[in-house]
């Protein structure tokens, strides 16, 4: 019995494996990149900001680790990656919707479709925070609107009943619908809080 081919094979699953890991340094500096990119978007889109450009920089940062992963896609695959493109799918919806523009199209975007659905889920916690900053600014038809955006979306979200192993979205639903009765209540509790208000001005201006 002769192994005489035993060490190239070895050597080339060696350089396989060293070509990946290098892939991989890449591929996590980058999901980096996109991950920061797409928080410091959504911090600033509630402060008013323009994000466009920043936007941009994330998008095409997606596409060109979505390039370099083209041959390893069980890195692109990977929860690192994954966990960028849906920070990227959250900051992306939200600007589409405070802007009152059509949703961002993920394969235009180049991200999942399960990073999109999750990102989906996750832009419903940010809709509330901009439903709450309207009820402490008496804004009750504004928070209302953010409400619709953030029932939209659920009844979406609701619509995927799959395994985990398939898309993880079970513990987010659950989160989303939590999110949705909360904000439902908060509006429903400042609307009797101004009826009853301007009942007590009548009442007040008739003594």
């Amino acid at each position: 019995m002769t192994m005489k081919n035993l060490e190239e094979i070895a050597e080339r699953i060696e350089s396989r494996l060293e070509e990946k890991d290098q892939v991989r340094e890449i591929a996590i500096k980058s999901a980096r990149a996109v991950n920061r990119l797409s928080g410091s978007i959504v911090h600033l889109i509630h402060k008013g900001e323009d994000v466009k450009s920043m936007m941009h920089e994330a998008i095409d940062e997606t596409h060109r680790l979505r390039s370099l992963l083209e041959d390893y896609p069980e890195i692109w695959e990977s929860g690192l990656v994954e966990g960028a493109l849906q920070e990227l799918a959250e900051a992306a919806i939200l600007l589409a919707l405070v802007r009152d523009e059509d949703l961002p199209d993920p394969d235009d975007m180049g991200i999942t479709g399960n990073a999109y659905l999750l990102g989906m889920a996750d832009a419903i916690g940010e809709l509330r925070r901009f439903a709450l900053e309207m009820l402490r600014e008496g804004d009750v038809e504004r928070a209302t609107a953010y409400l619709d955006m953030m029932e939209d979306m659920f009844l979406v979200i609701m619509r995927f009943d799959f395994p985990d192993a398939l898309i993880p979205i079970r513990r987010k639903q659950d989160i989303a619908r939590s999110l949705v009765e909360k904000t439902r209540g908060d509006i429903t509790v400042a609307v009797y809080s101004s009826r009853l208000q301007s009942k007590l001005d009548e009442l007040s201006r008739k003594l």
